[in-house]
């Protein structure tokens, strides 16, 4: 045996045999479980023994929905997430420039902005503001959604903005642009060589493994600048073919044409083509927006701003034509649905497709899944759809959904009732747009808690989950979001050896400690790829 952990308290989410004190790893797999005594006898003179001193062990975890390259990327942004002013965000941005020396020319992007948590005011952030920053520095400032973008006045120059070569929405006076409109301002921006971008994946690596990540379903090809899928494919490959990823990939490949998906398609790349390690997973769709940016699709206007509905991406002619092609091509479908409008057209999508061509195992889904109601839900369920969800977003969005959406908010983020009805329900954070870490986001789902610690009753608490289902979601879940529920996410004889091990027991820990969990070891494909004990 290559490795045998021995005296923890090893939770293997097999229901047949939960718990068990000890395990044994041969290769990339586990060979093993059991008592400490019974997996002891397995040691040879090679065997790498770690004593766990009864601390616990978990599967793997696995971030259903990130995209993996913009959470390396963010590492070296401006970071002006928590900024609880203009005034702040000002600030962080100078102290950036200042601190690296930035030269004049240069391009610089952040990202983290919250309007609603401003105090001096409640406002979006303008190009006015950022030209009181610098003028010598083309910036981009992205909310903290990523659906909304703000640009100094070098930045709109520089990329030849005008209103005729512009779609969505925009306020070129105030710098302002919302979903597809952020497109233009992007292509402006030199792309990174694929070496560069190999640096950024390999930061992102290094921060998840800390987190106790083995797994990702990631959007990454439309983030480069130039929206170049080819290069940001070819550079996972080449990590790929060195042997260099420490975290199995499988990317959400988000392809928002017709054109971009037929191409995809002709090159013989759909769902499961890959390795262990990067694997092409679902195609990846945008209906609408975010709830915070008010851009994601509602049937009946915002309570708090009555003059919008939100925006929706794609027609319903448009959404079904990609969707067929996906889907007749063997390919997964996964696509962010926030409001309940988009949700609606997402299942209308679905339906009509799976009544035209039939599959009962497609494992198509929902991203987000927020804005619902007990028919969509009904609806998700007996279309068998999953749903990819980010328990951490009510550390924000308990404060504004029942100003956004009224009283839709009592059917809204319901992870339990999801859960009752047999909806597969996977766990993510939506990194860069939260933080990687999964201990925050089970700490939400299980309190309905923001950071905090309020409201103290937890809002919603009917829709909390146990500890037990959460973990339950990041792990088993993720692995059958991937097709993957037979070779990971358990600890079990024959499965991957992929796990973790934390500081306290996560199942017997009083629930406001849970975010304070932290992981000592990490271990993909039988390899500590992070340790700290």
């Amino acid at each position: 045996m290559d490795y045998i952990l021995i005296n923890g308290k090893i939770y293997t989410l097999d229901v047949s045999n939960p718990l068990v004190e000890a395990l044994a790893i041969q290769g990339n797999r586990i060979m093993a479980v059991g008592t400490a005594n019974d997996i002891h006898k397995l040691k040879t003179k090679t065997t790498v023994v770690i004593d766990l001193e009864g601390r616990t062990v978990l599967p793997g975890l696995n971030d259903s929905h990130l995209h993996f390259y913009s959470t390396g990327l963010y590492l070296d942004l401006v970071d002006v997430m928590g900024s609880r002013s203009i005034q702040e965000v000002k600030a962080r941005i100078r102290e950036y420039i200042n601190k690296r020396q930035v030269k004049p020319g240069t391009w610089i992007r952040g990202r983290g902005w919250n309007h609603e948590l401003f105090t001096d005011e409640s406002r979006f952030i303008t190009r006015q503001d950022l030209d009181e920053v610098t003028m010598d520095h083309p910036l981009l400032l992205y909310r903290t959604c990523g659906h909304v973008l703000v640009a100094n006045s070098l930045a709109i120059k520089l990329a030849k903005l005008k209103p005729g070569n512009l779609k969505g929405e925009y306020d070129l006076e105030k710098g302002i642009f919302k979903e597809q409109a952020i497109e233009a301002l992007l292509q402006a921006i030199p792309d990174p060589t694929i070496e560069e971008i190999k640096t950024t994946i390999k930061a992102a690596m290094k921060h998840a493994n800390r987190y106790g990540i083995t797994s990702v379903q990631s959007d990454d090809l439309m983030h480069l600048p130039s929206r170049n899928a080819e290069k940001m494919l070819a550079a996972f490959q080449a990590l790929d073919k060195e042997r260099k990823l420490t975290v199995r990939i499988y990317e959400q490949a988000q392809l928002p044409t017709l054109d971009y998906l037929k191409a995809f398609l002709e090159r013989g790349l759909t769902t499961g083509v890959g390795s262990p390690f990067f694997k092409i997973g679902p195609l990846k769709l945008l209906a609408d927006g975010s709830l915070g940016a008010r851009t994601a699709a509602l049937r009946k206007p915002y309570r708090d701003d009555p003059l919008t509905a939100g925006i929706l991406n794609y027609s319903n002619e448009e959404l079904y034509a990609l969707v067929e092609m996906a889907h007749t091509h063997r390919m997964q479908v996964a696509i962010h649905g926030i409001g309940d409008r988009a949700i609606e057209q997402i299942i209308d999508t679905y339906k009509k497709v799976l009544q035209r061509y039939p599959r009962l195992d497609h494992r198509h889904g929902i991203v987000h899944a927020q804005i619902m109601d007990s028919h969509l839900m009904a609806e998700m369920k007996a279309l068998n759809l999953l749903a990819y969800v980010q328990p951490i977003f009510l550390n924000y969005d308990h404060r504004i959904v029942e100003a956004r959406v009224g009283s839709l908010a009592r059917t809204s983020y319901a992870y339990r009732t999801m859960k009752r009805l047999g909806i597969h329900v996977a766990y993510g954070t939506d990194s860069p747009v939260e933080k990687i870490d999964p201990m925050e986001n089970i700490y939400t789902a299980v309190t309905r808690k923001g950071l905090d610690g309020k409201p103290e009753e937890g809002w919603m608490k009917e829709e909390a989950v146990t500890v037990e289902e959460a973990v339950h979601a990041y792990t088993v879940e993720g692995a059958y979001a991937e097709f993957m529920e037979d070779e990971k996410g358990k600890l079990i004889p024959n499965y991957l050896a992929d796990l973790i091990v934390l500081n306290q027991d996560l199942f017997t820990v009083p629930s406001e400690t849970i975010r304070q969990t932290r992981v000592l070891l990490t271990m993909v494909d039988g390899k500590i790829v992070y340790s700290n004990l």
